[in-house]
């Protein structure tokens, strides 16, 4: 049997962790983009403490030489591609639309729309050349993706840019068997959203405490929608906590 392979970008915290986790735990060798080397070494020894099914790559997805160079250590290492994992992002401060900086909306586009497009663009070229063609991508579009928070416009304009870019890439990556669907997280427990529990800003203008799910829940969907012959696709599934404020906000 073929061992499947997989690249999860910000696989060194919260979701990507536990994404990373669960498919290794489901039989992929996984390898490890994240900015800071020690993050996702740590997190290779502790899901992988033999090291024979990981690879840790440090990448700024922003930089699309860089992703390209994660591309072609992960083709020279394992030979193909099946399952890429578009994880990694970033936030503005939560602050009026009007006060935000140029670089504060730069940064945010680079890792959140900019760096998923390099990624796929390098798993299209990988998955299209290789034998057996095709292979999946899997988007993480949170349910900014449709729904924004208050102060929240570069994170949620990407989020809505990565639905299109998702719905693109399934389009056209149909001729060449090249799946992709979207997960929006609602209110997973990471360091990201610690700030739930003591309370955020809502639609109405109060303030309140927010319920979160465990990323496992997270990173079980997506070992599902990662199970699924080519020839199936999620295309967007929603995971969220039951009582977060989410449905009928504003």
């Amino acid at each position: 049997m073929t061992i499947k392979t997989a690249i999860v970008t910000g696989a060194g915290t919260g979701v990507g962790k536990a994404i990373t986790g669960g498919l290794l735990a489901a039989g992929y060798r996984v390898a490890l983009s994240g900015r800071r080397r020690d993050v996702i070494e740590a997190v290779a020894r502790e899901f992988d403490p033999a090291g024979s099914s990981t690879l840790v790559i440090p990448t700024d997805i922003g930089d699309a030489a860089a992703v390209a160079r994660l591309f072609d250590q992960v083709k020279a290492a394992w030979g193909r591609l099946d399952l890429l994992v578009n994880n990694a992002g970033s936030g503005a401060p939560a602050i009026p639309l009007d006060e935000l900086t140029a670089e504060q909306w730069n940064t945010v586009v680079a890792a959140n729309l900019s760096g998923a497009f390099f990624c796929t663009q390098n798993a299209f070229r990988l998955m299209k050349a290789q034998k057996p063609q095709g292979g999946r991508i899997i988007n993480n579009g949170s349910i900014s993706a449709t729904t924004p928070r208050p102060h929240s416009a570069p994170y949620t304009a990407t989020k809505h840019g990565i639905l299109g870019l998702t719905k693109s890439t399934a389009l056209d990556g149909r001729p060449f068997d090249i799946a992709c669907g979207q997960i929006d997280i609602g209110n997973a427990a990471t360091p990201m959203t610690a700030k739930m529990a003591t309370g955020v800003l809502q639609a109405n203008g109060t303030t309140a405490a927010e319920p979160t799910i465990d990323p496992k829940h997270v990173a079980d969907a997506v070992v599902y929608m990662a199970s699924l012959p080519l020839d199936a696709n999620v295309l967007n599934m929603t995971v969220m906590a039951t009582k977060m404020p989410f449905v009928g906000r504003g």
